[in-house]
């Protein structure tokens, strides 16, 4: 149920966090805002406080959006503590203001996260994800023309197993809500997706090796079962599949290790 409206508008009070660059102190300043539509979204909301902003003189709040339609992912906000905003699978773009009763103080903030170093204001720089990626998450082989639909049979179990951990966006809202910053439900979700259909089988082991490796590199921390992550998912990635993907790696170190008393290479 939505929260009741007021008949003029939604009388608000944001608390945003403002910083320069990287390497600059960053701090809350308050805005209020009179009149607010409950039919905006809350990014219409932050480009009308912008129009605002600009209109006297001052710098417009930094926010990353792109398709406004809860596809990409791109406006990862934590909002009074939760990573999107406090709807379930839902990301920020689509989490509306009718959410909010009138008199409402909200806090807008970055992903919190080391691996996610702050660009400026409420952007942050995940390009950690993008490496990940590039580390071991795409089906290396040459398909020609496209192969006839039935002639690789998958299960429909399978198969929507695999979709369901496919329709990861790479937001980050998994990494913004472990108390860790761990990045483990992303990883899984691409290490999974792949794993479950048959074109990933050739390039299993090194996959799974190349990626949590990456992903450690990187410095985002270890799961703890906390289960915050699969709570923040916009697309209601299971955190069952944290559980496949050490399987995967376990698998795949042990695969990769000589055999016990065997002399190391070169000897």
């Amino acid at each position: 149920m939505s929260a009741p409206t007021h008949a003029k508008g939604l009388r608000i009070t944001l608390r945003v966090w403002r910083q320069s660059g990287p390497s600059a102190s960053g701090a809350f300043e308050t805005h209020a805002l009179e009149s607010v539509s409950p039919d905006m979204s809350f990014l219409e909301m932050l480009d009308v406080l912008n129009e605002s902003l600009v209109g006297t003189g001052k710098s417009p709040i930094s926010f990353d959006h792109d398709c406004r339609e809860g596809i990409c992912g791109a406006c990862s906000l934590v909002i009074d503590g939760h990573a999107h905003g406090p709807d379930a699978e839902t990301t920020t773009c689509q989490l509306h203001m009718r959410h909010y009763r009138d008199g409402a103080t909200i806090t807008v903030e970055p992903f919190r996260a080391n691996a996610f170093p702050v660009v400026r204001d409420l952007v942050v720089d995940r390009s950690a994800f993008d490496r990940i990626i590039a580390a071991g998450g795409f089906i290396s082989v040459n398909t020609g023309s496209a192969p006839e639909a039935n002639s690789l049979p998958v299960g429909k179990p399978l198969a929507d197993e695999a979709m369901d951990n496919a329709a990861c966006i790479g937001c980050g809202a998994c990494v913004a809500a472990c108390p860790n910053a761990s990045a483990m439900l992303f990883v899984a979700a691409k290490i999974s997706h792949l794993k479950l259909l048959p074109q990933g089988a050739p390039e299993r082991e090194s996959r799974a090796l190349a990626m949590v490796e990456a992903m450690d590199k990187e410095g985002f921390g270890n799961c703890t079962n906390h289960y915050e992550c699969g709570a923040a998912c916009p697309k209601g990635i299971p955190v069952s599949s944290i559980a496949r993907m050490n399987r995967e790696f376990l698998r795949a170190s042990l695969k990769s290790s000589p055999p016990r008393g065997a002399a190391p290479e070169g000897a």
